[in-house]
């Protein structure tokens, strides 16, 4: 049996200072429908450094742990009943991990009385849904609008090699040394590696205010706690408004070696800069790894090539086992951000200019339905196909790690996606390179959740 402590603490950050009325509603709602969402992201969080990235299986680990939310005059307070052991030192709960539930209990309760419920957001608008992703970042405290662009947004995958794990901090290491910030989604692997990095560098410059920003959503928080890193957490109500979120927040990007979720990303970020209305948009893109992962960032810029065209290869440059040269190339093509955005006068702290289109923003529910009526052809233009081919990505990556999509693969079987021929056998043999490569998991023997035909 796994050890536990019972505790109750008071929140950190921006829960502390609440009004009556924003407690009365913060205790109502944690006790309605949002209780079992909220009671496996905190789980999450306080099982931090465990490397298990199935969410099911922590929840079964734990199954008599719980959270309630305790109104009093003075604030709220947190009631754990049987957490995780681990994330206390000597009965005291680390005040990270205390940080990150705060955030957590901040943005899945509090920002959905706020955002989600309130009718001054239109969420089915453009418009709306991105006036909601800024109105979250900045009740999380992430837009800085006295600091010059820095953030570099680091994609890559939670199950990667340790050859890959440390390239990863290299890159990072070099980026913090040219005084670059760092946001991932908060997970293992390539997101927790280039904040190690940068926190190296960040100390040897003297960068006391070092930025660390995860950016996740509930499903992804469930099944992958934030590294201890993480100085800054926002989770954002779902994965299309968390990747808005990173395009919007960063001014560059660079994305590691991964497996599905990483591809989705690649597909989100491309297709958006695909838009004509992007079409003089300045946001430097860089995909890179050690050279043993050369061949995977070949089949990924082949599959690319395919589906979308030869001029995709001018929105990003492959750089193959040099972390110097990544964090020179970020650094001029920050710079040049900085650049285009005073000339526009534009904000450093949120990309307004950028479009997103709706099909990039509606929320997708991957279930048997919904991923068999995907159109997976090229009779369409080819930021409409990158926008279902990054739904086809989201949904195996629900089937693989969110306890929702797993739970309809143990009940229905796998998930089944139809393309044209051609496309099919590109994307069947895409998909099983990352097989072979073991990018579908952190650990175990891996399962296919989907069919092709």
């Amino acid at each position: 049996m796994a050890d536990t402590i019972s505790s109750t603490i008071s929140p950190e950050g921006s829960l502390e200072i609440l009004s009556q009325q924003e407690v009365n509603r913060l205790h109502d709602t944690s006790r309605s429908g949002l209780h079992e969402l909220l009671r496996s992201c905190a789980l999450a969080v306080l099982n931090s450094g465990n490397p298990t990235d199935d969410g099911l299986a922590l929840m079964e680990t734990y199954p008599d742990f719980d959270i309630e939310v305790i109104q009093q005059d003075r604030g709220v307070r947190l009631k754990l009943t049987n957490a995780p052991a681990e994330a206390f030192v000597d009965g005291r709960m680390i005040r990270g991990i205390r940080e990150h539930l705060s955030s957590v209990l901040r943005d899945i309760v509090y920002v959905y009385n706020e955002i989600q419920t309130h009718r001054r957001f239109d969420l089915n608008s453009a418009e709306g849904t991105t006036n909601a992703v800024f109105h979250i970042l900045r009740k999380a405290g992430t837009l800085k609008p006295s600091r010059d662009p820095s953030m570099v947004v680091c994609w890559g995958g939670h199950s990667i090699s340790r050859e890959e794990y440390d390239y990863t901090k290299h890159v990072g290491y070099h980026l913090g040394l040219r005084e670059l910030d760092i946001c991932t989604g908060c997970g293992p692997g390539a997101m927790k590696g280039p904040m190690k990095g940068a926190n190296v560098a960040h100390a040897k410059q003297r960068r006391s205010e070092g930025r660390y920003l995860g950016v996740s959503e509930p499903g992804i928080i469930a099944a992958e706690a934030p590294n201890p890193i993480v100085n800054e957490l926002v989770v954002m109500p779902d994965i299309e408004k968390r990747l808005e979120a990173f395009v919007r927040l960063g001014h560059g990007i660079i994305v590691f070696p991964g497996g599905v979720g990483t591809a989705e990303e690649i597909l989100y970020l491309l297709g958006i800069l695909l838009h004509p209305d992007n079409s003089d948009m300045e946001l430097p893109v860089i995909l890179t790894g050690p050279a043993g992962s050369a061949d995977y960032f070949k089949r990924i810029d082949e599959f690319l090539v395919y589906t979308l065209g030869e001029s995709v290869r001018d929105l990003y440059r492959i750089i193959i086992d040099d972390p110097v040269e990544v964090a020179r190339v970020m650094r001029k093509g920050i710079d040049n951000v900085g650049e285009y955005r005073r000339a526009r006068q534009d904000a450093f702290y949120f990309n307004w200019r950028l479009t997103v289109a709706r099909d990039f923003q509606e929320p997708f529910d991957p279930n048997h339905e919904t991923m068999a009526a995907l159109a997976l052809h090229r009779q369409q233009p080819v930021h409409e196909l990158a926008a279902n081919l990054r739904r086809a990505f989201s949904g195996i990556v629900a089937g693989n790690v969110k306890e929702r999509g797993i739970r309809l693969i143990e009940a229905h079987g796998p998930f089944r996606l139809s393309a044209e021929p051609q496309l099919m056998a590109r994307l069947d043999d895409l998909l099983t390179s990352f097989v072979a490569q073991g990018r579908m998991k952190l650990a175990g023997e891996y399962v296919p959740c989907y069919t092709l035909g």
